[in-house]
């Protein structure tokens, strides 16, 4: 998949010439830094629509790709003594950044290593048959994500709530479609004759909505992440997308408009019926985008089933799990780290089959839904079943229901029949792996899956998951914070496990350890 090409005499001097101009501009911007003639971040912002803009053109004029390469590790390294050694103010001085009329301080951003990173990546592994997705894609990120950071610092009045850590606006994620959706338009045009499969059989109608659907996606990249990783993830939805549009004979453009729609309006439904927060459906509008325009029905009915019921269960029985709201870290309302901890595992799985075309990993994509349903179930019946036991999963003793590793027998057989309930749901729809691997080994393998990955996530709960002492309420808690009588942020004391383990993380093990438990048993299977 990766290859480096042989390096071509005929490539030097323009290699040369290239690493040059990257020099001077790179002196001409820490000058204008250190005099304090230009703020650190409108420097940044135009080094980076430059290099969006340099990087569209290197194919161009490159007949291989391992001086493209190269520069991409002298760009990397050059970035890591900026970010980490501080040697580069342009790269490291965080600074303060108005935003919104106000002067807010800036998160340290990544971003300066992770662009020459994707670059590098592409180049290797798009350079021999689709180079124009390196052009593309790196133009995306360039020269949008640019002008969403300076129009969103500029003029950005609407601030976007419940979104990510940085601040994100209306204003500069309406320039981060509109840019999009201009350049990826303009490219469409311009490589159309470089087409292939089933991307070149789309019409000029279908190319204008797959563009605007890409720019949707890549706007919600840009407004999700946090830390530069934007600088990432934007080319490399871009460059996945139209990947798999050429490779995959199963992938059709209308079927992948046909699923972002369908992802868009389940993310404003979700919002409205109160699912689901900003963040959890911007984080699901693409991950629907993914499974329902990729995976068609076969894939997109087992996550639905996932996702309703379990959205349901979660807002049943309100009353009688309003006493455990203090013990879980998060409400019923998800956020996108949610989403990710549930939806996450099976999002790669769906990117991988896309490109391998693996069956196995469709059995790991239901075990790992069937692994997030059982946790999911346990809790909600656990908690709603009146006056369930619970006892501790280590060591069995008694613990009030809620408490992080505690299992009980209602909990226990719903994790079990949620989980099934996710191998049905794929019967239902008729797909011919599940039948041809047998319709009760497949109950036993996604049905065991789920309830032993719903267990490991009991473990984990009850050992390494991050519990604190509410000090205001007097009561153990998930949360690290509480709020006081008087609206003063309390801080809780650690008293189990580690800081950084939270309920996300481990249900994002419950998840991933559903679908190794379903992919070994199912590897192999042709």
């Amino acid at each position: 998949m990766f290859h480096l090409q042989a390096p071509l005499m005929a490539d030097l001097p323009v290699f040369y010439l290239i690493l040059g101009i990257m020099a001077l501009a790179f002196l001409f911007a820490e000058i204008l830094v250190r005099r304090s003639l230009v703020s650190s971040f409108v420097v940044r912002k135009l080094l980076h629509f430059g290099t969006g803009v340099l990087a569209f053109f290197i194919p161009v004029y490159f007949a291989s790709n391992f001086y493209p390469v190269m520069l991409g590790v002298i760009f990397f390294l050059f970035s890591l003594l900026g970010v980490f050694g501080g040697l580069v103010r342009t790269l490291h001085d965080r600074g303060m950044q108005p935003e919104d009329g106000s002067e807010v301080e800036q998160l340290q951003s990544y971003g300066p290593l992770l662009v020459p990173l994707v670059f590098i990546l592409l180049s290797l592994v798009l350079w021999d048959d689709a180079r124009w997705l390196v052009q593309t894609a790196m133009l995306v990120m360039g020269v949008a994500d640019s002008l969403a950071a300076l129009v969103g610092s500029s003029l950005g009045g609407r601030h976007i709530e419940h979104m990510t850590q940085s601040r994100k606006s209306v204003e500069g994620s309406l320039a981060m479609f509109l840019s999009s959706f201009l350049l990826l338009l303009l490219c469409f045009l311009a490589f159309r004759p470089e087409f292939q499969g089933n991307l070149a059989l789309a019409g000029t109608v279908q190319l204008v909505l797959l563009a605007l659907l890409v720019a949707l996606a890549v706007t919600a990249v840009e407004a999700l992440l946090s830390y530069g990783w934007d600088n990432f993830f934007i080319p490399f939805t871009v460059a996945y997308v139209l990947y798999v549009l050429s490779i995959n004979p199963d992938v059709y453009v209308y079927g992948f408009l046909f699923g972002g729609l369908c992802a868009f309006f389940l993310s404003m439904f979700s919002i409205q019926v109160k699912f689901l927060n900003n963040s959890g459906a911007t984080a699901t509008f693409l991950l629907g985008t993914t499974i329902f325009g990729i995976g068609g029905l076969e894939w997109t009915v087992p996550l639905l089933t996932f996702y309703l019921l379990s959205s349901v269960l979660s807002k049943l029985g309100g009353k009688r799990k309003a006493r455990f709201d203090l013990v879980f870290e998060k409400g019923s309302q998800r956020d996108a780290g949610q989403v990710y901890a549930n939806g996450g595992i099976a999002w790669i799985i769906m990117i991988i089959y896309s490109v391998t075309q693996d069956p196995a990993f469709f059995f790991a994509y239901l075990g790992t839904l069937a692994a997030v349903q059982s946790d999911t179930w346990a809790t909600e019946i656990g908690t709603m079943w009146p006056n369930p036991t619970a006892r501790l999963i280590t060591t069995m003793q008694e613990v009030p229901v809620g408490t992080s590793g505690g299992v009980s027998v209602p909990g226990t057989l719903g994790a079990f029949g949620g989980a099934l309930l996710i191998c049905a749901s794929a019967i239902v729809m008729q797909v011919g792996w599940v039948f041809e691997y047998g319709v009760v080994a497949s109950f036993l393998l996604i049905g065991f899956s789920g309830l032993l990955a719903s267990l490991v996530d009991s473990f984990f709960g009850a050992t390494v998951q991050a519990q604190y002492y509410d000090p205001i309420r007097e009561k153990v808690t998930e949360r690290t914070h509480s709020m006081a009588a008087d609206g003063a942020l309390v801080e809780n004391r650690l008293i189990k496990g580690y800081h950084l383990v939270n309920n996300d993380l481990v249900n994002t093990l419950c998840a991933l350890s559903g679908s190794a438990l379903a992919y070994y048993f199912a590897q192999g299977f042709n």
